[in-house]
């Protein structure tokens, strides 16, 4: 059968599960599941006589809705705050995984020509990072105490302002995802370089470990939801951009929703971070260095396994249910 035959033959049916996927048509979840069943038998038709059609990413995002949908009936996930982390949030990291890896790629190309610009304009640092707190940073390393800038304010004051302030980074990035990402991008672009010239001013003045040992404790998880954040604009914005086969307004929402979900999972991270800069950095420069780079590298992993690792074994999952519903 031709593809314009096929898509011809089950327009009509899919337009109708596309209906009760967004539109909530349908409540009973035995029609839905058997719905879903005619849907992975096209996708499946699809996969074989036509692999590079778009109709593949149509149904296969159907598929995917339709999975969250009839797994949250099931009697055992009750709750909703659990379901929510568990596998909702997974599920939709995981269908825009290309976005978080374009993110990650934007980031770390701003934060590597911060790091060029400061090795190759002296005046670079001072411009990005403001004089007083270069000034201030060098009288620390003077007298020995690198990132003493971590100890002033008290732990409870500089930990709900750092935390307050991540939140509105983060907040910031995404809504700036209405503009197509540009504006997104233009906040991953001041905290990229930002970055990057921090922590070549710090090479430059010998003091790169002392420096590393003492931000990354909260930097890991800070950083890392800013990236997560800025996934989750650029998605916004593609909703915007790439409508594919929805209408503009149905694209638009399911990117605001999606996106929404994707920043909010992010805050428990920001508030991490935001509690360990205020209550176990300014300790840095005391502590041992494996409990510091322990502290490090058990944050990274966390969060890394919570968005590079743990949605593809939700999605294997959900595929693995596809012969069982």
């Amino acid at each position: 059968m031709r593809e314009v035959a096929f898509i011809k033959q089950n327009k009509e049916k899919w337009l109708n599960f596309e209906k009760a996927i967004f539109g909530k048509s349908l409540k009973n979840p035995d029609e839905l599941a058997s719905l879903y069943v005619q849907l992975v038998n096209d996708l499946s038709y699809a996969q074989t006589y036509y692999p590079k059609s778009k109709t593949i990413l149509y149904l296969n995002n159907l598929a995917a809705k339709a999975f969250q949908k009839i797994y949250k009936t099931k009697r055992e996930d009750t709750n909703r705050f659990v379901h929510f982390w568990k596998v909702e949030v997974p599920l939709i990291i995981y269908e825009y995984r290309r976005y978080v890896l374009y993110a990650f790629i934007i980031f770390l190309s701003f934060v590597a020509i911060g790091a060029l610009s400061a090795a190759n304009d002296d005046s670079f640092v001072r411009l990005v990072l403001g004089d007083g707190y270069v000034n201030s940073t060098l009288e620390n390393i003077e007298s020995g105490d690198p990132v003493a800038v971590y100890k002033s304010g008290s732990n409870w004051g500089s930990f709900i302002g750092i935390t307050l302030n991540n939140l509105r980074v983060g907040m910031l990035a995404f809504v700036l995802g209405i503009t197509g990402g540009l504006g997104t991008a233009f906040v991953m672009l001041e905290n990229g370089i930002m970055l990057g010239s921090f922590q070549y001013f710090f090479y430059q003045e010998g003091v790169l470990w002392e420096s590393v040992r003492g931000v990354w404790i909260h930097g890991a998880m800070e950083i890392f939801a800013i990236v997560i954040e800025g996934a989750a604009g650029l998605i916004l914005g593609a909703s915007i951009l790439f409508p594919k086969t929805y209408s503009r307004l149905i694209s638009f929402k399911t990117g605001v929703k999606n996106g929404i979900k994707i920043l909010i999972s992010t805050f428990p991270f920001t508030i991490a971070a935001g509690f360990l800069e205020g209550y176990v950095t300014r300790y840095s420069n005391t502590m041992p260095n494996w409990l510091s780079v322990g502290i490090i590298l058990f944050t990274l992993s966390l969060i890394s396994y919570y968005y590079l690792v743990y949605p593809f074994i939700v999605n294997r999952k959900r595929k693995q249910a596809y012969a069982i519903i």
